[in-house]
């Protein structure tokens, strides 16, 4: 691996003005999935999230609680945030806050070279801004002088500030997205971004004068830094933007730079595929690869908001459920890239059918019968070719569509195989055949099978559900006579028969209990 450029996702970096949602955490789990994914292909991965802490919002919410800004967003961030990305089995590489030395001296390095470079001017701002977005609107961007998104009133400002020639990079920016589909998906995402570059590109206002909780313009000591040009520098930041070449920061950012994806909500996408970039060609600095926008959360049709009352945290949620079963869900009930309802009829039908059912119980069945009728031990390796042809086009057809964030996708084709293997339990009719004794050959193919097929599904389904996989490996006795699942290659799932005869299975507790037990 040595050299090779690692696979570098990143999540948005989220706003500390309040604890975090399953909005929140359905981004950290969908990004957490395909680095996962990423790293059981044997690449090197890095993977960053992180908090967003400065702005008029930050800072009106710390006042709102009669805290100081930098006290609030500690406070928030060790007691809600990091541990809510534990709490889900979150494995990011690198966390970061924006109010950390590392990313301050960064951003006030790299916005110093845009002024030399003669991107950045002085002006006069008049508009009206929304606080909630932290962003300046347009007249079209307005519903009867309120925000769209937020729908609460705009303020009107006025200030001397600094601006960034935004408007130089309309022309590239365009020609990028429509050489580049790729670049910037789904298709309603770059449709999006194409219609507001052909459009009026105006120049964009980066300082505030009127309060002072923001990273200081370097030149300009009296105005702070534009919340968003402040915090969209952090995917660079936290990987060594700006440093010298042949230190370690340097080493780094050569390594991990560009960003393969960054994941946002869609109603930040302007900001991602539009400013950011533009930010990077002004410095001469390669731009990412992928900005891929994610629908909403909705609950009862409306956008997930702390403010409407309709953000559900995660824990409501995976106490009933477990971790597993809400990392499972949303992303299998929900095509990644449109707005998806979240309800707990749903989600309580899918995971009985599906994960207790389907896969759970498949699991404590096989383990049974080897137990009953093999001595708990893996009889001789068999292949049913059937059953190896279809976990071949599995594996394939799950791995194209996770790499293309297509999780539903990937996951329902994992699901289906699991399903074929019940069929084929159901079929042989295994506790039958274990009645004659001259069948016992029969017997033990039809149980390997199965349990061979398991071993699959439990690599497959490691990325989505780390903790309930991890525990069918160390049922299978996979552990010891395989090795760590999470060094199974998604490139070797595929070839049959490696589940060892002479493995020793042991019961666990059941994977996915049944609902009414929980409660």
């Amino acid at each position: 691996m040595g050299d090779k450029k690692s696979f570098y996702l990143t999540t948005p970096i989220y706003y500390v003005n309040d604890a975090p949602h399953i909005g929140h955490a359905y981004t950290t789990v969908a990004g957490d999935v395909l680095t996962r994914w990423h790293r059981q292909k044997g690449e090197s991965v890095w993977f960053l999230t992180g908090t967003d802490e400065h702005g008029q919002k930050v800072l009106n919410t710390a006042q709102a609680n009669k805290v100081a800004p930098q006290q609030w967003c500690d406070d928030l961030v060790e007691s809600s945030w990091k541990p809510v990305w534990r709490d889900l089995n979150i494995a990011n590489d690198d966390f970061i806050r924006t109010t950390e030395s590392r990313h301050m001296e960064r951003v006030q390095r790299f916005l110093q070279g845009l002024k030399d470079d003669g991107f950045i001017y002085a002006g006069k701002f008049e508009g009206p801004y929304c606080i909630g977005c932290e962003e300046f609107k347009l007249p079209g961007d307005l519903d009867e002088g309120k925000c769209r998104i937020h729908s609460k009133p705009v303020e009107m400002l006025s200030e001397e500030n600094w601006f960034f020639k935004l408007s130089a990079f309309r022309e590239e920016l365009l020609n990028h997205y429509k050489k580049n589909p790729e670049a910037c998906q789904p298709a309603s995402a770059r449709n999006e971004v194409i219609s507001f570059l052909e459009g009026e590109v105006r120049d964009l206002s980066i300082s505030r004068s009127t309060f002072d909780w923001g990273i200081p313009v370097p030149w300009d000591t009296k105005q702070v830094i534009y919340v968003w040009f402040d915090a969209l520098l952090n995917y660079a930041t936290a990987v060594g933007l700006g440093d010298d070449a042949d230190s370690e920061g340097g080493k780094k950012f050569a390594k991990t730079w560009p960003a393969d994806v960054h994941l946002v909500g869609k109603d930040i996408l302007r900001f991602h595929a539009v400013i950011w970039p533009a930010m990077l060609m002004a410095a001469k600095v390669a731009i990412p690869k992928k900005i891929f926008a994610h629908g909403w959360l909705l609950v009862g049709g409306e956008k997930m908001s702390k403010s409407k009352l309709t953000g559900i945290a995660p824990s409501d949620i995976t106490k009933d459920f477990g971790v597993d079963a809400f990392r499972y869900y949303f992303l299998r009930a929900i095509p990644f890239g449109t707005d998806g309802s979240f309800s707990w009829e749903d989600m309580s039908a899918r995971y009985t059918s599906e994960l207790a059912n389907d896969f759970g119980n498949l699991a404590s069945r096989l383990i049974a019968m080897i137990e009953k009728y093999c001595e708990n031990t893996i009889p001789a390796v068999a292949t049913e070719a059937s059953l190896a042809k279809q976990l071949a086009e599995t594996v394939k057809s799950a791995d194209e569509a996770i790499c293309a964030l297509d999780f539903q996708g990937g996951i329902n084709s994992i699901m289906d195989f699991c399903k074929r293997i019940n069929g084929y339990v159901t079929e042989t009719e295994p506790w039958k055949v274990a009645k004659d004794p001259a069948r016992k050959a029969e017997l033990d193919l039809i149980l390997y099978n199965t349990a061979d097929a398991l071993r699959a599904l439990a690599v497959l389904l490691h990325p989505v559900m780390p903790e309930s996989t991890e525990k069918l490996w160390e049922s299978l006795g996979a552990n010891t006579s395989i090795g760590s699942i999470a060094e199974q290659k998604i490139s070797e799932v595929a070839k049959w028969g490696q589940l060892p005869a002479g493995s020793k299975v042991t019961k666990t507790p059941v994977l996915f209990p049944r609902l009414e037990e929980n409660k």
